[in-house]
């Protein structure tokens, strides 16, 4: 696939920034009381979902001239591309093929990729009902009661996102994470489990990855010091990687080894047997669901025109928002405790694919890509960093994600959440004048003066742009759904802003200083290499190990 035009080489574009300033002194409440149809007309639906996208700061013409800009991009036909399993990621020669993962039939042309997924799944439910069933024992003759999932980065948050947001699906097996290399992580996840009912699954394509294999090591140990036999060890460690032999010196055979292929990216594989521990979590039923709310998401994604289309759609107005409106983050707000590990997720999935500054042909961008993205879950948030969001001097635009049923069976106080949703929304459109801030003081029963003095402080400006994400309720299909529609966003962004959303080599810098500060902390002498601060700080870790 040819390298996307810049998005400031767009035709449109020039005419995005002359309606993006004429629109900046405009009230998204006049735009909503003006134009009568607005409140359904700015709405799509997808998949189970439903997006509100009428409190955005834009009228007609500059919803028009961002679909125009969508066209001239070609995004239509980059995201038949990409399902099509075209080379969408140019700097490694290769596809990305995690559509792949939850397709229910093979696409054209990808007949031998499909069957090695096919045939991943096969083994992923076969373990699924193996574990749930109570027919798989350990080193004591006793069944499996808990997963611990070891793993970083898309090996982590993805399925821990999944498995905390469908509980109330769960089946009889208990699931855990373990992810940071601080010693602490590994050891409370352990405090409460028994090595003889415990069963890990380790993630990582490489087998090398440090943070993971540090932790799966010290995970081996305390089955073996358990009283587990090595020759036990096969009983209690699953592994997802492409390393074989890796994982058989470290004691898992290759019967217990499911793979991980380089056409998918970490924080894109969920789907694929990174996923096993969601699978165990849920049963292979409703993860099977999970996949199908995804393939649903898909198929509209590739057929649904950009007028229509949710994916291209909350990617225009990400662009929109970012460099047309000056906005340098976005804020996700779920209203679901089920959900809070959201932000967390699509943070990797968006920062790493799009935190960019060379276009995909290596040029330089003169222009920002990937905004900062951040949240929390509702209601916490209000008692904390809304604040800033009602007040502060920065535009924040945000998504609500908002389930309109809980599984609590607690519909009184899910009342009350939706209420706050609803109330934030709208807080951020109106805000609140000084003039109403004065008559709600003196209604308080101050006098004049004072009401006068403090009304200031009670000002928010409103008009704060964002979005509306409903469904009826947090299902796997629902679930796979919303994070396929993040997904593909995520591509349209990256082929608006004209760079490769699939590689990551910021993050390969890091762990290459890592490793030779690592091969250096038994050696007492000063070497040429590293800055004198770091260098101080390598001494004083040293004196303290003494």
């Amino acid at each position: 696939m040819t390298p996307c035009t810049k998005l400031t080489d767009l035709p449109a574009f020039g005419e995005l920034r002359a309606l993006a300033a004429a629109l900046q002194s405009t009230a998204i409440e006049d735009l909503l009381r003006d134009q009568h149809e607005r409140a359904t007309s700015y709405c799509r639906e997808a998949a189970g979902l439903h997006l509100d996208f009428s409190k955005q700061l834009l009228d007609a013409a500059a919803l028009a001239a961002l679909i125009a800009l969508a066209e001239q991009a070609r995004l239509p036909a980059r995201a038949r591309a990409l399902l099509a399993g075209d080379e969408v990621n140019n700097t490694e020669a290769r596809p990305a093929l995690h559509s792949l993962l939850r397709a229910p039939a093979a696409p054209p042309g990808l007949e031998h990729a499909f069957a090695a997924v096919s045939d991943t799944r096969a083994r992923m439910r076969d373990w699924a009902e193996r574990l749930n069933q109570g027919r798989h024992s350990g080193y004591a003759g006793q069944a499996i009661t808990d997963v611990v999932n070891i793993g970083i980065g898309g090996s982590d948050l993805g399925p821990r996102l999944v498995s905390g947001a469908l509980k109330a699906f769960h089946d009889n097996i208990a699931c855990h994470y373990v992810a940071n290399v601080d010693p602490a992580d590994l050891q409370d996840t352990l405090l409460e489990l028994d090595p003889a009912t415990t069963l890990f699954i380790v993630c990582s394509k490489s087998f090398r990855t440090e943070e993971t294999l540090s932790n799966a090591l010290a995970a081996r140990d305390w089955m073996l010091n358990a009283g587990a036999a090595p020759a036990d060890l096969d009983k209690h460690f699953l592994a997802i990687t492409t390393n074989l032999e890796a994982a058989a010196e470290f004691g898992i055979s290759r019967d217990n080894c499911l793979p991980m292929w380089d056409w998918v990216g970490g924080r894109y594989s969920v789907w694929s047997a990174v996923g096993l521990s969601c699978a165990i979590a849920i049963g292979w039923e409703h993860f099977e669901a999970f996949l199908g709310g995804a393939a649903a998401m898909d198929a509209h994604f590739a057929t649904a025109p950009v007028a229509d289309n949710l994916p291209m759609l909350m990617s225009l107005l990400e662009v929109w928002n970012c460099n047309l409106l000056g906005a340098g983050n976005h804020v996700v707000l779920p209203y679901d405790q089920g959900l809070a590990r959201l932000p967390d997720f699509l943070q990797q999935l968006t920062m790493e694919s799009n935190g960019k500054r060379v276009a995909a042909d290596g040029t330089a961008l003169d222009y920002d890509t990937g905004p900062v993205l951040w949240g929390s879950a509702g209601t916490m948030g209000q008692h904390s960093f809304h604040q800033l969001l009602h007040q502060g001097t920065r535009p924040c635009p945000a998504d609500f994600i908002l389930p309109l049923t809980t599984h609590t069976g607690m519909a009184r106080q899910h009342r009350r959440l939706v209420a706050n949703c609803l109330a934030q929304s709208r807080a951020l459109l109106v805000g609140r004048s000084e003039e109403a801030a004065r008559t709600s003081l003196l209604a308080r029963g101050l006098d004049e003066a004072e009401a006068a003095r403090l009304a200031p402080h009670l000002v928010m400006p409103g008009n704060r742009p964002h979005s509306v994400i409903s469904f009826e309720a947090v299902t796997p299909h629902s679930l796979g759904a919303l994070i396929a529609l993040y997904e593909h966003r995520t591509f349209c962004s990256g082929q608006l802003w004209g760079i490769n959303p699939f590689d990551q080599w910021g993050v390969e810098l890091g762990k290459e200083i890592s490793s030779s500060i690592l091969a250096r902390m038994d050696d007492d002498a000063p070497r040429p290499g590293l800055d004198a601060a770091t260098e101080r700080l390598l001494q004083a870790w040293r004196r303290a190990q003494r």
